[in-house]
């Protein structure tokens, strides 16, 4: 891995920011929003539509960034890859499914009948679900890339040479 300090940071940091985000907003605040007294379900999906879009433009611009440094520190197969996934599924949630949850949420909050929508909805959180793992799987396999491995032990048995004075053995 190449790269400066603050490069390797933001490698580090970010998947795990981004993942601390989502999970605060798409598994506990948007479930437990609708439990508040007095939200109706016209006021808490025109809550969750400013939240997701916010939640959406938070992880565009975080994934941007992230492939940034990623690029720039050259960090590797697996890295790209979870990269590369996390970007194709971040982009289905968002050209492809919120685009359908936006439009029955516009009925709703006019005050008209919406019809169910319920694959949707399930498709965003299986999306979702599959970001947390792979952003889990992101910070995991950068961990391991940037921190340094635990010390080579020898074999039980083996000999253990030191140097001596001036890199000469004993």
């Amino acid at each position: 891995m190449t790269g400066g300090r603050l490069t390797t940071a933001l490698r580090l940091l970010l998947p795990a920011f981004l993942l601390g985000a989502m999970v605060a907003i798409s598994f506990l605040e948007a479930p437990l929003k609708f439990l508040a007294p007095g939200v109706t379900i016209p006021i808490g999906l025109g809550i969750g539509r400013l939240v997701f879009t916010a939640l959406n433009v938070l992880a565009g611009a975080v994934l941007l960034v992230l492939t940034v440094v990623t690029v720039r520190a050259r960090a590797g197969r697996t890295v790209g890859v979870l990269l590369t996934a996390i970007w194709v599924v971040f982009a289905v949630e968002v050209v492809v499914i919120r685009p359908v949850l936006n439009r029955r949420s516009d009925l709703v909050i006019a005050g008209s009948a919406a019809p169910g929508t319920d694959g949707a909805h399930y498709a965003y959180i299986a999306a979702d679900t599959i970001l947390v793992v792979l952003l889990v799987a992101l910070t995991i396999v950068t961990v391991r890339s940037v921190l340094p491995g635990p010390a080579a032990t020898p074999a039980p048995g083996a000999s253990v040479r030191s140097p001596g004075p001036r890199g000469t053995d004993r």
